[in-house]
């Protein structure tokens, strides 16, 4: 989240954080604007937030969480529970063994998903492919509107 926060700052852009307190985690990151720093207590309220919201997922190498925050968002859009949006992973190197399980395991071996179920999440190392992937998603005369995905 930090990389996010310090490019919404550098570019003058409200810099918004959704912290969970964590046992071995730090604080907020110092990127986010100090009057947008959302604390939660339980995951799930947490991840209910950032979906309601979001406008598009740009998905970097990390832990636990990050694949837990990832499939949560590919199974809420696969399964129409929210509007698709795109989510896009970044760092080739560092998904390429999980997509090679997915296609390997998920969608030949086991066959729980489907071709066209690849083409929610593609993979890059450019940042101007994922501006370009977004932009397409969204460019003028699309059926994509803006509305939060939720209804709370």
């Amino acid at each position: 989240m930090e990389a996010a926060n310090k490019g919404a700052q550098q570019g003058n852009a409200p810099s918004v954080g959704l912290n969970i307190d964590l046992p071995f985690e730090q604080s907020h990151n110092p990127f986010i604007d100090q009057d947008k720093v959302l604390n939660y207590n339980y995951f799930f309220i947490r991840k209910v937030m950032f979906v309601k919201y979001a406008q598009a997922f740009v998905v970097m190498p990390g832990g636990f969480g990050t694949l837990d925050e990832l499939f949560e968002v590919l199974t809420l859009i696969q399964t129409k529970k929210i509007k698709a949006v795109p989510v896009i992973l970044m760092g080739t190197e560092f998904w390429k063994g999980m997509r090679e399980w997915v296609v390997s395991t998920m969608l030949e071996k086991e066959g729980n998903i489907s071709p066209k179920d690849l083409d929610l999440i593609p993979v890059t190392d450019d940042i101007g492919e994922v501006v370009q992937i977004i932009n397409d998603f969204y460019k003028e005369g699309s059926n994509h509107d803006l509305e939060p995905n939720y209804k709370l």
